[in-house]
Order: C-alpha cells, then sequence, then structure tokens
C-alpha cells in the first residue's frame, strides 16, 4: 500500500436558490467516490461543501418567497444536506459561505490582495432600475437585440442571431425585475488585477493541474487576453460588505470558492485542526476541486490567481466534468427531463445511480447521458445479474456446509485474475476513470459467474460424495465476491455495509485479494432488488408533477417580463385542436401529500371528469364548489402520484396567492363549447 496521504477534495458549492437535479449529482457523485476510494486505501482523505448562499438571485428569491434572505438560504441548505445523505454522499462537512469562517477569511484574502497592488477601482457606469432602486446585471435587462430585431431578449445575447452586446445596445430595454425602464447611473467599483497574473497563468494552467482539453480553453483565453475582474457590487445586495468600503458587497465568485477554506476551517476548529495545513504555501497536503466545465474560468484562473496573491498554495488538480443529459439530450423542463434529487430519491435507490453514473464517467470533459432504459438494463444485469448473484448462488451452500469457508482455493489460476486486476482497478479509481474500472470488476464477475456455472455445485450438492467440492467452490466464489465488493464499496456504500455483515469481515482494500479461511460467515440475505420500469416512469411523473407545481407556484417580484416568455407560434390549426368546454365545479377537496394541488371533480353536462390543478395557494375548496369554469376537455389523460388528470382548467396569474381560475359569464352551462 502507498504512503498515506493527507488529500483535501471539494465539489462546486450548490446555490441556495433552488433544489438539486441530477446534473448537481452527478458531480458530488464522481467526488464522493473519489474521497470514499482515497478513505479505503488508507489515506486521510476530508470532503468539504458548504451552500453558495450569495448574491442578488437569492435576495430576490427571499422577496419573492415573503422571506428574508437568511431564512430562505437556511430552508434550502437544510433541503441540499438531505438530498446529499440520501444519496449517500459522505462530506465531512457541509457548511456555507454565508458564515462568520468565510466572512473573515474573504476579509483577509482581500487585504492582502489590496496591499500587494492588486485591487483598482474606478467608477463605471450601469443600467439602474429607478423603481427597485438597484443595480441591473446583465441577466435582469431584457429588450428588442440591436442585430435582428428580436424582442424579448436578455442584454448580453440574442438566442435568436446569437449576436452579442452590450445592455445599452439594446433597442427599449426594461428590467426584467420590474419592468421599469433602466437608467444609466455611475458607481465606483473594484477590481482585481487578473492581467498582472497572465504568465503564472499560463505555467500554472499547463502544469498537470488540468485535463489537456481544458489547459487548451484557457490558453485561448490568455491569447485573447485576460480583463479585470470586477469583484464589487452595490447596495441592496445579500453577502458580505467590503472592508472600509460602505454600501459596496464582494460579489458572489468572490467569496464562493473561499467557501472551500471556510468550509475547512469550520470543521478544523471544531475538530482541533489547523486549516492553513492544507492551504498553506509549504503544505504538504493535496487539494482537489472537482467541478462542471461551465465555471472552469472562476476555477482555474480567478482563483489560483487570487491564491497566489494572497501566499496560499494552489489547487493540485482541478477535476473538470462535462454535463449530464437525458435519453441523448440535454435536460428540459419543457420535454420533463429536468430530474430533481428528491423526484430520484422517491422512487428509487440511489446506490443505481451511483452505480449508473460510476459506470459511465472517465476522466475527461466528456458529456455523460442517463439513457433510462440503458440504466435499467444495466444496473439489473450487473449489479443483480452479476455481482449479487455471485453471492446468492454461493452462500446458501457454504451455510449447508456448515457455514465455514475452507482455507483451499478451487482454482488459484482464477483467483490470481482477481489479484492481477487489483491495482489495475486502483489506478483507474484514482485517474477517475470510472468506467474502466467497473468494466475491470464487471470483467471479473463474468469470469467468475462463469466458473461457478461450470462447477455447478447445485448439481454436485446431490451427491453427498461431493461436499467438500462444493464447499471449496462455493468457498471461493464467495471470497471472489467478497474481493468484488470491496471494490465496489466507494460505489455502492450501502450495499457494501450490508455485505461486511454478511461475510462477518470488514472490507478492507488492502486484504481484498487474501482469501478468509477458515471463517464463519453469516446467513445470505437479498442485497439489492432488480429496477422495475415502473419505478423510472414513477421518476419521470414526479419531474413532471414537481415543474407543474413550480410554475403554478412561481410569480415574479413584479413586473410582466419576469414571467415566462411567450411560447413559440403556432398555427391557427394547432388552436384549432383544443377543445375548450365550460365545467361545473362539482367537488373540490384537499389532496393528501400533494402541497400545491387540489382534486377537482368537473361536470361537463352528463359527464364527469377528474382534473388535478395547482391551485391551492389561492382557493380554498369550499369557495370553488358550484362555480364555473373552463377546461382543455381534449388534453390525454396524464398519469400522477395522486391518480389520474382528465383534462386541464384555465387559470391566469403569477402565481402564489394571484391566481385566478377562468369564470364564463352566468348564462353558460356546463359541457358548452367556448369559441
Amino acid at each position: 500500500m502507498p504512503q498515506p496521504r493527507n488529500i483535501l477534495v471539494t465539489s462546486a458549492l450548490p446555490y441556495a436558490n433552488g433544489s438539486l437535479h441530477l446534473g448537481h449529482v452527478l458531480e458530488y457523485i464522481q467526488t464522493d467516490i473519489w474521497a470514499r476510494f482515497q478513505r479505503a486505501r488508507g489515506h486521510h482523505c476530508l470532503y468539504m461543501c458548504a451552500d453558495d448562499a450569495h448574491g442578488t438571485a437569492i435576495m430576490l428569491k427571499a422577496e419573492q418567497l415573503g422571506l428574508t434572505p437568511e431564512q430562505h438560504i437556511a430552508n434550502m441548505q437544510a433541503e441540499h444536506e438531505r438530498d446529499f445523505a440520501d444519496f449517500l454522499i459522505g462530506v465531512d462537512n457541509y457548511h456555507s459561505t454565508h458564515s462568520e469562517e468565510n466572512r473573515e477569511l474573504s476579509a483577509m484574502i482581500y487585504r492582502r490582495l489590496q496591499e500587494n497592488g492588486h485591487i483598482d477601482s474606478r467608477t463605471i457606469t450601469q443600467a439602474f432600475d429607478p423603481e427597485k432602486q438597484l443595480f441591473l446585471a446583465d441577466r435582469y435587462i431584457k429588450g428588442t437585440c440591436p442585430r435582428c430585431s428580436t424582442p424579448d431578449q436578455y442584454g448580453d445575447n440574442c438566442e435568436a442571431c446569437g449576436a452579442t452586446y452590450s445592455p445599452t445596445e439594446l433597442i427599449d430595454p426594461v428590467s426584467a425585475i420590474s419592468g421599469a425602464t433602466p437608467v444609466e447611473k455611475e458607481s465606483e467599483h473594484f477590481f482585481f488585477t487578473l492581467p498582472a497574473f497572465t504568465n503564472f497563468l499560463r505555467e500554472w494552467t499547463r502544469s498537470g493541474t488540468l485535463q489537456d482539453e481544458m489547459a487548451n480553453k484557457l490558453a485561448e483565453w490568455l491569447d485573447e487576453g485576460l480583463q479585470e475582474w470586477d469583484i464589487s457590487r452595490d447596495a441592496p445586495y445579500f453577502g458580505f460588505e467590503i472592508p472600509d468600503a460602505p454600501g459596496k458587497y464582494f460579489y458572489v465568485w468572490l467569496d464562493a470558492p473561499i467557501g472551500y477554506m471556510a468550509s475547512l476551517k469550520n470543521y478544523c476548529d471544531k475538530n482541533g485542526l489547523d486549516w492553513q495545513e492544507y492551504w498553506k504555501k509549504d503544505s504538504t497536503a493535496e487539494v482537489y476541486h472537482f467541478i462542471g466545465k461551465d465555471i472552469v474560468n472562476f476555477h482555474a484562473l480567478f482563483w489560483p490567481a487570487m491564491l497566489d496573491s494572497a501566499d496560499f498554495r494552489t489547487p493540485t488538480k482541478v477535476c473538470v466534468h462535462g454535463f449530464l443529459t437525458v435519453n441523448g439530450k440535454k435536460m428540459s423542463k419543457s420535454r420533463g427531463t429536468f430530474i430533481n434529487a428528491r423526484n430520484y430519491l422517491d422512487h428509487l435507490n440511489p446506490e443505481y445511480l451511483r452505480y449508473y453514473f460510476a459506470a459511465k464517467l472517465t476522466g475527461g470533459v466528456d458529456d455523460l447521458d442517463l439513457n433510462l432504459d440503458d440504466f435499467i438494463a444495466r444496473v439489473n444485469s450487473d449489479l443483480v445479474g452479476k455481482v449479487v448473484n455471485i453471492a446468492s448462488r454461493t452462500a446458501k451452500f457454504v451455510g449447508k456446509g456448515g457455514g465455514v469457508l475452507v482455507e483451499q482455493l478451487a482454482d488459484e489460476k482464477l483467483w490470481q485474475q482477481f489479484v492481477d486486476a487489483e491495482p489495475r482497478i486502483a489506478d483507474f479509481y484514482e485517474n477517475r476513470e470510472y468506467a474502466r474500472a467497473m468494466r475491470e470488476i464487471m470483467a471479473l464477475a463474468d469470469a467468475a459467474n462463469a466458473w461457478i456455472a461450470d462447477k455447478a455445485p447445485w448439481s454436485l450438492a446431490k451427491d453427498e460424495s461431493k461436499a467438500e467440492e462444493v464447499l471449496a467452490i462455493c468457498s471461493q466464489g464467495v471470497n471472489m465476491f467478497r474481493a468484488l465488493i470491496t471494490w465496489l464499496a466507494p460505489v455502492l456504500p450501502q450495499t457494501a455495509e450490508k455485505a461486511a455483515q454478511f461475510l462477518n469481515s470488514e472490507l478492507k482494500w488492502a486484504t481484498a485479494t487474501t482469501p478468509l479461511a477458515n471463517h464463519s460467515i453469516g446467513e445470505f440475505k437479498p442485497l439489492m432488488q432488480r429496477v422495475e420500469k415502473t419505478q423510472v416512469d414513477a421518476v419521470m411523473e414526479a419531474a413532471k408533477e414537481s415543474l407543474a407545481q413550480l410554475q403554478a407556484e412561481t410569480k415574479p417580484v413584479s413586473g410582466p417580463l419576469a414571467e415566462d416568455p411567450i411560447a413559440p407560434e403556432i398555427q391557427f390549426d394547432d388552436f384549432a385542436k383544443v377543445d375548450l368546454r365550460i365545467a361545473l365545479i362539482a367537488k373540490a377537496e384537499h389532496v393528501e401529500g400533494a402541497g400545491k394541488l387540489l382534486k377537482l371533480t368537473l361536470d361537463l353536462g352528463g359527464e364527469t371528469r377528474q382534473v388535478f390543478s395547482g391551485i391551492k395557494s389561492a382557493y380554498k375548496p369550499e369557495d370553488l364548489q358550484g362555480k364555473l369554469t373552463v377546461m382543455v376537455a381534449n388534453l390525454a389523460p396524464r398519469k400522477m402520484r395522486f391518480g389520474i388528470s382528465e383534462g386541464m382548467v384555465l387559470a391566469a396569474g403569477p402565481g402564489g396567492k394571484d391566481l385566478w381560475l377562468l369564470e364564463p359569464h352566468p348564462g353558460a352551462v356546463p359541457g358548452m363549447r367556448v369559441m
């Protein structure tokens, strides 16, 4: 075994403004597998994470929800920590960037940058919302594209023609927050002098710290010339005030990576350790950041430059991964493939997804596709049909033979394949080539299953004189399973724990290929169930329902442009297919377990329909009964967690309490068509 290493590992901090989705979970699983592997190899590996809890978006969301920013981020952190735990993400400390540790460290690093001449200041002109009294980032300004004249485009680029521009070039710009026309206003801002670190970054990004494709991408930016980085924002802003600069706040991306340090400091202070042992310039520890490719500039340009100026060490590696797609396409709310962590966890074992991601993850930055049919097939084939099958086929015969594994291997040549594979598997894990590690492990599982099938202990057991041979075969089978589940433990920690109980032995990487001999094992119990398509279908339905509920409850702070943009244009023939009918709400009921839905029984004049509608925030059931409304009568029935919804009632408004069912003229009768 190698000499013990001191390792700090981090994931990108989840933004405290919404639920985790499976794209986030991909990164946390990748990181957790690597951290568990390092611990299994005897290294001291700390996994730190935290909520990224600052910024205008959080301030506005809290206002929308009627909460203080502190209440909002506390609620989101509790939800995120629960999702981490249920996906078996073994963080050693989960903290928040809105913490005293982060305030202290951010101020310290800023002062060091300032003392070293790496902070500049100058007056800039920005768009300002006169109604909300705040400066507007580009994404909070909309207007008509100055290049192609497409309306409703954001302040930095046009989704229609791809043009980039400044917000001041927009035609008829408006604030996406209030709908007010922005005005130009001057303000003093602080800048980090990033160009001063160009030579340092050219060398650092080519030092093996990044994958080659990421180093090449960064070289393009370096060749184009780095710009000074605006690190300040004006009040009102939810974040840390800059020292000696009243009304000026650190931009969220300034203190977010410092949150890695702050989470570690919080952990070390509670455990009598020194956080600086990991971050001082001459540290012998290793630091690994796991991030997505969309934020590589913050982690591989701004962050190392800040660290270098502030006299801290830079990361050992920045491990960049690609995006998650579902069934070959980008996760999409409109297609119903935007899957939240909880949508999955409510219906499926977290280890299924942990394994599927591991079986497809490489050390590169390619996107990873969650193909749902392949997901079912691979989990059932590899985990249930191969690995667990080895134990289920052999353990019962060991039990019948006294429950003690024999000393002599039945096939030393086959066992040597396992011994020879261990260094390769370890190397694949180390280099984040999880897919290759899984292929190696499954190839051994195939070999073990083929050997057991060839020996057929179930047939030999019919002859009492073959009892010793049966026990030898099955003892080796159990030991092969033990080696495989030890190597899979970073991916399947829960199953590995159950297996250790059955094996009556700790699963240690160092002894995985040392057979248990003259060793008593426990009774084998099923370790994993097959994935059923109905479970996956339930996840997808839950994802659609979550989106519908989110849309029903979401409303803008103020202003029409904060609502969803108008849908793509349709033809008259498309609209003519929609059958709108007057319906009498014969009955309205609460739905147990649904926070946003009401169950409506609608009378269309002789025909009754059941519809689930996300209007609970605006209506009490007793206030709806006897009212007329308008429904889409020819909408295909949709299976929801609470039953079948046979149509849709029409409502208007921004959401929440401000939501109104469409009510026809009092002379209308149920079943009448709306023209």
